[in-house]
């Protein structure tokens, strides 16, 4: 900063100074609510891959079932030894597949989301990543209750993982051609409330086509779950449509972040040193550190909640059905209500009370396994109520520590830690699963993963009012 009132232009993390780009471009002019409503609207059109196949439904009551184990297996009680083992090689399996595909999401997305981000073509890499997304949903028709088709099962889910995170990386960046400074968080919010509204839409419709005995379809080889899968693309080729039309790209690009594909890693390892190096910046730093890891812990409740709810507490199909809205619906109420707290307390306060709460949580749902059901049904929504509030107020934690005219730089960076760490959680359930061959040793992993985001977030300087780190 200079000694005047205005701030000197900041240079980035690899030096040389940018122009004012981003939100401020637009200024204080509205974008038209065709715009808004249309980029909103791709939150609604994906929700369904997370909520319906990702989370609840597919995974959870389908391909980690005895379905998919050998004739063998399948007919032991549910308590037998091999049974229960047999069970956890396949979660354990399904948790090999997220850690390779939070690897191949390490290794991929920062350097497709800085060439989209250099060159201007954040909805070509849009498309391609919403429209594999789609085709991976469809692949899942294949997937037939055989022992032999179980890792096409977890190829196309954690493929579509993978498209996922390339996909919303480019529709977080189409943000800045819909909003301006003062509207930048409404807006942000509309797609989070979209988002969660879609996948309780999505999961009513399961229920209502569950009661209705799937209008006299046959349940023989997974049909109704195989045509879930079908729907999923469907809602998302339609609802994905209007982003493409309606919502211009965020910049013409940038020539001097133009470098080629394996340069890009360097650029990136030189944006991570100049926060560190920079005391003005090194907050910043180490709170995307510990905000990767957390964040992760944050992910696999959502990832793995059903399956525990599923193969370690025996939900049935609408039990767990029904705890996916409520979890959704708790989630996105308790989102709202601690926005509040986040500007009395302060996000860090907020962020570290979720955490702790959450680790609880999820130490006494282990701890009461043999309780049965209830335990989960308490514990489970404790978690789910802390998971939006803890991402929340990262957000804004991160927003305070924000170096003027360097936004669009950090919360890219934020992006691409996220992604980094995306594999920690996974890799910490499979091997626990692994070492003892039971699935319930699992919650543990999620527990450890979000203790360690809680113990590197203490010591991070949190923002004073005037937007400084505290010293």
């Amino acid at each position: 900063m200079s000694n005047g009132d205005h701030p000197e232009p900041q240079a980035t993390a690899n030096s040389g100074a940018v122009a004012v780009v981003g939100l401020g471009l637009r200024g204080d002019e509205p974008a038209p609510k065709k715009q808004i409503y249309s980029w909103a609207l791709w939150d609604w059109a994906t929700q369904p891959f997370h909520s319906v196949i990702l989370t609840f439904i597919f995974t959870a009551l389908y391909l980690t079932t005895p379905a998919f184990l050998s004739p063998e297996l399948a007919n032991l009680a549910a308590t037998d030894p091999a049974r229960v083992a047999g069970i956890a090689e396949l979660t354990s399996g399904l948790g090999l597949g997220g850690t390779i595909a939070g690897l191949a999401i390490l290794l991929l997305a920062p350097v497709l989301g800085q060439r989209a981000d250099a060159a201007g073509r954040q909805k070509l890499w849009l498309g391609i990543g919403t429209g594999a997304l789609i085709l991976c949903m469809l692949g899942l028709w294949f997937v037939t209750p055989t022992p032999a088709l179980f890792w096409l099962g977890v190829a196309l889910i954690s493929a579509g993982v993978v498209f996922s995170e390339i996909a919303s990386v480019n529709s977080n960046a189409m943000l800045i051609s819909i909003a301006s400074p003062k509207t930048v968080g409404r807006i942000s919010g509309l797609g989070w409330g979209f988002g969660y509204l879609g996948g309780i839409v999505a999961l009513v419709l399961v229920i209502v086509f569950n009661q209705a005995h799937w209008f006299g379809l046959s349940e023989d080889g997974g049909l109704p779950f195989r045509i879930i899968a079908i729907g999923c693309a469907l809602w998302a080729v339609v609802f994905s449509i209007p982003i493409f039309l309606n919502v211009p790209e965020p910049s013409l690009g940038r020539a001097d972040r133009k470098v080629g594909f394996f340069a890009s890693y360097v650029l990136l390892v030189k944006d991570v040193i100049g926060l560190y190096r920079n005391p003005s910046t090194r907050t910043t730093f180490w709170f995307l550190v510990a905000s990767a890891v957390f964040r992760d812990g944050l992910g696999a409740v959502f990832t793995f909640g059903a399956v525990i709810a599923s193969t370690v507490f025996g939900f049935t199909f609408i039990e767990l059905v029904i705890f996916g809205v409520a979890a959704n619906l708790i989630a996105g109420v308790s989102t709202i209500f601690a926005g509040r707290l986040d500007d009395r307390w302060g996000p860090k306060r907020l962020i570290i009370i979720s955490l702790a709460c959450m680790c609880v949580a999820g130490t006494a749902v282990f701890a009461l396994v043999d309780t049965g059901r209830i335990a989960y049904w308490i514990g489970g929504l404790i978690l789910c109520a802390f998971v939006g509030p803890a991402q929340s107020a990262g957000r804004s934690f991160l927003a305070r520590v924000t170096p003027a005219g360097r936004e669009g730089e950090i919360f890219g960076l934020y992006a691409t830690t996220g992604r980094a760490a995306s594999w920690i959680a996974q890799g910490a359930w499979t091997v626990l699963i692994i070492l003892t061959g039971n699935t319930k040793f699992g919650i543990l992993g999620i527990v450890v993963v979000l203790l360690a985001g809680l113990l590197l977030l203490l010591p991070v300087k949190e923002a004073r009012r005037g937007g400084h780190p505290a010293r």
